[in-house]
């Protein structure tokens, strides 16, 4: 006897992604259309690639209206955000270059433009916000406690950042602050989400700078990523657990998304053992001096019946994700 298919109800209220065209943006839409929501609002950089985006909403028969907004375009970002009932805020500054004025190209874009799309979400009673903010917002912090496991009580040290000149993880640990200051503030719901290094299957055309870590890795780099690495996890689960953080009442607070906390070194050695064609660097030294490993690091998403894909999968789906697009050749 064969079993039904489950008929899959639609879920009419629309929703609002920022950054929809961007790697992560790119699988919560993915994400959201395989859930049946029906209508998405995609916000994109003004004059950035959003044909991927058509696409997926071509094959699942569903609306993604697509809004041109700069986060710092007040009005713009009103209007994206009109009409939905729930917003997922992804977009924020990440290069793959030091930027040449930090402020202007990072911390002013990641603050104002948050609090642009939280005005816009008191505006429209918006139900839920689902912000993304990243482990950059949880460290580094050299005060943290030696022999604790990082969870999501930690704040960066933004003192040390800016010493050391780190911007990505001054602008990503401001723009949460002001979002539950506002929150608390004005009455809105809001929950963060604090991704790992994510990989996974690009979407988009354009190489992001989570996947340019492993394609420099791949390519011989050295770099320990000692200030931005707590581990990994695939896109695909940060994508699923910010629908289930929208769709949980009870969700709220600080949610680490990681499949587990490991050195650097570690993650290398795997990538390695699965490419040794590849000259992956071998790191004999810790490259994260003190980090507490911790298999079940992210037990808020854990408890909530999230379960994390194998850390090996995600490598091999984003390498050859990468040799598909042209982004990683093998060197004679």
């Amino acid at each position: 006897m064969s079993s039904k298919t489950p008929i899959r109800i639609p879920k009419p209220d629309p929703v609002c992604v920022t950054g929809a065209n961007g790697f992560m943006g790119s699988w919560i839409v993915r994400t959201l259309l395989e859930n049946n929501y029906t209508t998405i609002h995609a916000t994109i950089f003004p004059g950035s690639d959003a044909t991927h985006l058509t696409s997926l909403a071509t094959t699942s028969r569903a609306t993604v209206v697509i809004h041109e907004a700069n986060l710092l375009d007040a009005t713009a970002i009103s209007k994206a955000v009109e009409g939905c009932i729930g917003v997922f805020h992804v977009a924020s500054p990440c290069m793959l270059e030091d930027p040449v004025d930090p402020q202007k190209e990072l911390v002013e874009p990641a603050v104002h433009g948050t609090l642009n799309v939280l005005e816009a979400a008191k505006k429209f009673n918006v139900r839920r916000v689902v912000l993304t903010s990243s482990i950059s917002a949880l460290v580094p912090n050299p005060g943290w406690g030696g022999g604790k496991v990082v969870d999501e009580s930690s704040w960066t040290d933004l003192e040390y950042c800016i010493s050391r000149e780190k911007w990505y993880p001054v602008s990503k640990t401001l723009a949460e602050k002001a979002a539950f200051e506002f929150a608390e503030k004005n009455g809105l719901d809001v929950v963060a989400i604090h991704p790992a290094a994510c990989f996974g299957p690009l979407l988009q055309p354009g190489l992001n700078a989570s996947c340019a870590v492993l394609q420099q890795l791949l390519q011989g780099s050295t770099e320990t990523h000692e200030y931005h690495w707590l581990g990994a996890v695939h896109v695909r689960d940060v994508a699923r657990a910010q629908v289930l953080l929208y769709e949980t009442p009870a969700a709220a607070g600080r949610y680490l998304c990681t499949n587990g906390i490991y050195q650097f070194g570690d993650f290398a050695d795997k990538v390695s053992k699965l490419y040794p064609e590849f000259p992956v660097h071998r790191f004999t030294e810790e490259t994260q001096p003190g980090l507490i490993a911790c298999k079940d690091a992210a037990k808020r998403l854990i408890n909530l019946g999230l379960v994390f894909t194998p850390v090996e999968d995600a490598i091999k789906e984003t390498a050859e994700s990468l040799k598909e697009k042209g982004f990683l050749v093998l060197k004679a």
